[in-house]
């Protein structure tokens, strides 16, 4: 499972694939939160963060370093203004891998389970704030939104090629990128879910 940082430069830095020393570092909903934050938005202070996310310049501060630990971070300092200290995302976004959650350490399957949860959580929380702010977009971006689901009957492998395919489409998107600051251009956000249910 890829999840990149949607307003990067694709010839910018690879996407990092977690291992069980990164995910540790990573999978924690704050830090998740001021990972995507810098992806998407740039560059910021803990304080600048705080005041976003609602936290105190304490606790993104101390969380900001342990994401530069784990290599997720670092400093930006052409940004710097006196002692103020910023931070930028390294990647443009992670590789999640599957085995991560049948590892033999039980700590790392609950991180791999507690990133994928936190993945859901911002998932929700996103359309969420579409849904409660949809009436501040113009009527071209309201008619350019999309909130489907199919249900399919596949086997694993179908499932499987659907999904690299669906990845392949949106990929493909990033090589048509408007130039920063082309009129009506807007970061976009695309969700991917294929999952297995089982009826009554």
């Amino acid at each position: 499972m890829d999840t990149p940082g949607e307003d990067q430069d694709p010839q910018g830095p690879a996407l990092h694939s977690l291992d069980a020393r990164s995910l540790r570092g990573l999978a924690h909903p704050l830090r998740m939160r001021l990972l995507n934050v810098l992806r998407r938005n740039g560059p910021a202070t803990a304080s600048q963060l705080a005041a976003r996310l609602g936290e105190s310049s304490g606790a993104t501060s101390y969380h900001l370093r342990q994401l530069a630990t784990y290599g997720f971070v670092e400093d930006a300092p052409e940004h710097g203004k006196g002692r103020e200290r910023w931070w930028r995302a390294v990647h443009q976004g992670v590789r999640f891998d599957d085995a991560l959650l049948r590892d033999r350490d039980p700590e790392v399957r609950g991180a791999a389970d507690l990133f994928l949860h936190e993945v859901a959580n911002q998932h929700t929380q996103e359309i969420s704030t579409w849904l409660g702010t949809g009436d501040d977009w113009s009527e071209d971006w309201r008619r350019a939104s999309d909130l489907s689901d199919w249900t399919l009957r596949l086997t694993p492998d179908l499932a499987d090629e659907l999904i690299h395919r669906m990845h392949d489409l949106v990929e493909s998107y990033r090589a048509r990128t408007p130039a920063p600051g082309t009129p009506g251009s807007e970061q976009v956000r695309v969700h991917t879910h294929a999952f297995p249910t089982r009826t009554e």
